[in-house]
């Protein structure tokens, strides 16, 4: 009677652990499951993740949806030259921190980065690029634009050969 008793109560404990881990998995796994795998596993957000806005070092808080909608902008706008962080047209300039960093005016910035996408100048800034294409407000919106400038940032710290010419 004793064991009986005893083994009722294991299995009472086992079936509430499975019932409180079923339902802990089914609220969580789907938030989890709608990130990206790239954003989750290559940029490393699944929580926002602060981003350098502008020059005084001043940063903002993406979310992985926010980054997820700036990558999907990038495959769809941008990728067809810049793979990967690389830049097929001119594989001397890439879209990698240090590159962004060192032209002129710096790039490595969301605010320097709309700047440019908004009116793209040469890597040295001397003269209108013709390489890359003029990103109107009339095309993306100003939030639009910021999520592609954060996915770039983001991707140029975190992801693994970004930026880096593989041809």
């Amino acid at each position: 009677m004793l064991i009986q008793a005893f083994r009722t109560f294991w299995q009472r404990c086992l079936l509430i652990f499975c019932f409180a881990l079923f339902s802990w998995g089914a609220i969580s796994l789907p938030a989890y499951a709608k990130v990206d795998p790239y954003v989750r596993n290559y940029l490393q957000v699944t929580d926002p993740v602060p981003v350098v806005m502008n020059d005084r070092g001043e940063t903002r808080s993406f979310s992985a949806e926010d980054l997820i909608k700036g990558k999907n902008l990038f495959e769809l706008h941008c990728a067809s030259c810049h793979v990967g962080g690389a830049t097929l047209p001119n594989p001397t300039v890439s879209l990698s921190l240090a590159a962004l960093r060192h032209a002129i005016p710096p790039r490595d910035t969301v605010e320097q980065l709309v700047k440019f996408m908004r009116q793209p100048m040469t890597y040295d800034g001397s003269e209108d690029s013709l390489l890359c294409r003029e990103v109107p407000e009339s095309w993306l919106s100003q939030a639009e634009v910021e999520n592609l400038a954060g996915f770039i940032l983001r991707a140029a710290e975190k992801a693994k050969g970004w930026g880096i010419a593989n041809f």
